[in-house]
This record gives structure tokens, sequence and C-alpha cells, in this order.
């Protein structure tokens, strides 16, 4: 089977399980949404979501974010770990974005990118989730499934984004991300499937007998 034709198996039972993808993470406009996905770095989203109600109730904005102490802000998000890079980054940003943005996120991704504790995979969820810019968002988990898939060479998430883009239509990349991201949560997890058990692995690769090994980022 050729990788489109597994791009095209994985995309139809995408769409049938999840015509309608909600943002995971809870946030009220881009700004909570960019200190969200920051504090998701080596996190679920279910403990972000637990965290950050007690942080936006005070700093909902750069400036009231730049008001609390360094302490405060590490105290509140210290539950998500790397407390404090990730309190010295949101305590940072805000500055700058009051400073160089008039207190607005970017919508661009070299100005996101410039930003504290702000790399690709951060700059790419809020300009798919926030501003609705096409944008395929490849942490290490989408990473494993596009291997899995049969989708990338497995090289590391930088080629697998380039890999993903090529494949799939410009159109689908926000909802595909959310979709590939959901399955694999519930279908394809980490330690179960190994491109043996979940319906997609089973029907891009019918004959397979021996659990798949992935290459690291």
């Amino acid at each position: 089977m050729k990788k489109s034709e597994r791009a095209k198996i994985v995309k139809i039972i995408l769409d049938k399980k999840y015509p309608k993808t909600p943002i995971p993470l809870n946030h009220s406009d881009n700004f909570t949404l960019l200190i969200a996905v920051l504090l998701s770095a080596q996190c679920t989203d279910e403990r972000v979501n637990k965290v950050t109600p007690r942080l936006f109730k005070i700093g909902s904005n750069p400036v009231e974010m730049s008001k609390i102490s360094l302490n405060e802000i590490y105290e509140i998000i210290k539950p998500c770990g790397l407390g404090p890079q990730k309190s010295k980054a949101i305590f940072n940003l805000s500055k700058i974005l009051i400073n160089e943005y008039e207190g607005k996120v970017p919508n661009n991704f070299s100005d996101l990118e410039r930003l504290p504790g702000v790399g690709h995979k951060t700059a790419s969820v809020v300009m798919s989730q926030g501003f609705g810019v096409p944008a395929f968002p490849v942490d290490t988990h989408i990473h494993r499934l596009a291997q899995r898939w049969g989708l990338t060479n497995g090289k590391n998430v930088t080629k697998t984004e380039e890999d993903l883009k090529k494949i799939f239509p410009e159109d689908s990349w926000n909802k595909l991300h959310l979709q590939i991201i959901f399955w694999g949560r519930e279908y394809c997890t980490a330690k179960t499937c190994y491109r043996l058990e979940c319906k997609i692995c089973t029907t891009c690769y019918p004959n397979r007998k021996k659990a798949f090994i992935h290459k690291k980022p």
C-alpha cells in the first residue's frame, strides 16, 4: 500500500470518528491559549486545565500577568512540571507583549517563536487554533502515530511535519492534527497498539504480525 493510500484511510477514519474537534486546552482568547499551550509542554492537557483557572483569574492578560510575582506564578503552575522555566517564560513574554506588541499576541510564526518558552510547535498551535492559519503542530505523540501509520520515515518531528503537510490537503491541517491527538489518546496509545490493534493500524497494515519499533524524535 502506498503512503498516499494510507493517508486517505487515515483521513476517512478520523473524519468519521471526529467530525468536530474541540480545542483540548481551555482558554478565552489568544493570550490565554498561548499560556495554556506553553504549560502543556511535557504535561497533560487535563492537568493544564486544572491549573489555568486559578492562574487566569489573576492574570488573564499580559498586563495583569506582568504584575504577578514570579514566585506566585511558579506556585500556581508547579503541578505542570518545569515550573522554574515556564514561570519565567510566562512572566517575561507578558512584558514583551506589552512593550513590543501593544499587549497583543503576534499573528505570525517569526514573532511568536521569538517569545520566551515558545518553540515552533507552540507557535503552530497558536497560529492554528488561535488565528485559524493552516499549520500542522507536531509533538512526540503525533510523530509516533505518523510513524506507526507509515506517513513518515520517522527521523524527527521537523521531518514528520514536512511529510504530513505534503500528503494532506492544507485546508485539513488544523482539524487533522487534533483528530490525530484524539485518536492516539483513545485507540492508538503509546503503550498498547504498536500498529497491531487500532483500526487505522490494522487497515493500513493488515498483514503485520510483530509490534512496530519507533524511531525516537
